[in-house]
């Protein structure tokens, strides 16, 4: 929204010392960062005071190991604190207009209520262990089913997957080496970099790139036969479920006694 507000005011014609770094990105990416710990350090620590305040925290379930037990009572519902200091600074220094925006705070927003409700459901089933007088005993079966997760993250994953490869404003563009254009070529940029025209062209296929190796780029085309190569969207779609659905596994798996979220999250 700074962004923005700023992007008008400079086509209203009103300047103010400062106004150029908001069109620098490295100056919103540090801005955003610095945002990000603040918001981490001070509200962060009053959100958890308040969960303990509430007893809102966490029961350890018994397995055996030296200690465990000492967690008992952590505060759950930290994620609010990660969704915070990604939607915040994202909401005031970020480009809303662009499509990959948009994406990471649906993506964000969606996981988030996931993992909201999940844990609502858990403290709801100690609550009423304790109101009925029961010892209550953790279980996975208080929260959200496993396959009603699985289809939430496969539900986003599609969402994504499709956007990425169908909405015209997530195009790959790439610089077109050669003498002359092809005659049907329709999207291209022409942009001047050091006194020399550059010429970019829209790579009309999904591409990955990958550290690391030659090139930095994956072409999901390349494995499917040249005859069915109109359904790599198909295959695209499947890969980008893939990584959305491992990577919220993973961190909830790395997610141990200690709250290792946060710092897979970072």
């Amino acid at each position: 929204m700074l962004y923005h507000l700023t992007e008008w005011l400079q086509r209203l014609g009103f300047k103010y010392p400062g106004s150029a770094l908001f069109q620098f990105i490295t100056s919103r990416v540090l801005l955003a960062v610095i945002l990000s710990l603040v918001i981490s350090a001070l509200f962060g620590k009053k959100l958890i005071n308040y969960l303990r305040k509430k007893q809102i925290g966490e029961s350890v379930r018994d397995l055996g190991l030296a200690g465990e037990q000492q967690k008992k009572g952590t505060p759950t519902m930290g994620g609010l604190i990660i969704i915070m200091a990604i939607l915040i600074p994202t909401l005031l220094l970020a480009d809303l207009n662009k499509a990959y925006i948009r994406l990471m705070i649906f993506s964000t927003i969606w996981l988030g209520m996931i993992g909201f409700i999940d844990d609502y459901l858990k403290l709801r089933s100690k609550k009423r262990a304790q109101q009925a007088g029961a010892n209550y005993k953790k279980s996975n079966d208080d929260g959200l089913a496993g396959w009603f997760k699985i289809l939430g993250q496969v539900v986003l994953g599609l969402v994504v997957g499709l956007t990425l490869y169908f909405n015209e404003n997530t195009s790959v563009w790439r610089e077109y080496i050669g003498e002359t254009l092809p005659a049907d070529t329709t999207n291209v940029r022409k942009v001047m970099f050091d006194g020399k025209e550059r010429v970019f062209v829209v790579v009309e296929e999904p591409i990955t790139t990958i550290p690391f190796v030659r090139n930095h780029e994956f072409r999901y085309s390349k494995l499917l036969p040249e005859a069915v190569r109109g359904l790599t969207w198909i295959l695209y779609v499947v890969v980008v479920i893939f990584i959305i659905t491992a990577v919220s596994n993973g961190a909830n798996i790395t997610d141990g006694l200690d709250g290792l979220a946060t710092g897979v999250s970072a």
